[in-house]
């Protein structure tokens, strides 16, 4: 029983260092890096093997329709108006914060600042490195979890 327990422990150690070997490999060949130019604003399923994606190149934005067979360009989106859509989706939370700085940037130079607020740790974070976009990036999951959190809020 002692030997199996000890054996598993050194199978689970031989796969997290090949798993670490590998992960520091696809970073130093810059693997799983996007370069900027192209994001991914927004995915959603349509059905079992389509989906419906908004993507940015550079200061272009497309809609795009995916099957397994074929990928349809449906629509050029104006730029500014997906980005005010991203920023009416945002929490209460997030936009508040954006307020604020918007307001700071506009009041007079001689007029205290506002209070600081506290933005989550998570918020802060930019999704980089070998995990972005997979699911095991942090900054997905908190996303996720800040939705989540704004769509169980009770408003009186």
């Amino acid at each position: 029983m002692t030997w199996m327990i000890i054996r598993l422990f050194l199978s689970l150690a031989l796969i997290g260092g090949v798993l670490w070997f590998a992960a520091k490999l696809a970073k130093k060949r810059g693997l799983g890096q996007g370069n900027g130019l192209i994001e991914v604003v927004a995915r959603h399923r349509m059905g079992r093997t389509s989906t419906l994606n908004v993507v940015r190149i550079a200061d272009m934005v497309l809609v795009i329709g995916a099957t397994e067979e074929q990928v349809t360009l449906l629509a050029e989106v104006d730029p500014e108006a997906v980005d005010a859509a991203i920023r009416d989706r945002r929490p209460a939370r997030l936009r508040a914060q954006e307020d604020t700085d918007d307001d700071a940037e506009d009041a007079p130079a001689l007029a205290p600042a506002p209070a600081p607020t506290l933005v989550h740790p998570r918020a802060a974070r930019s999704s980089e490195g070998v995990l972005a976009g997979s699911v095991l990036d942090r900054n997905g999951w908190g996303s996720l979890v800040d939705e989540l959190r704004e769509r169980t809020v009770r408003r009186s």
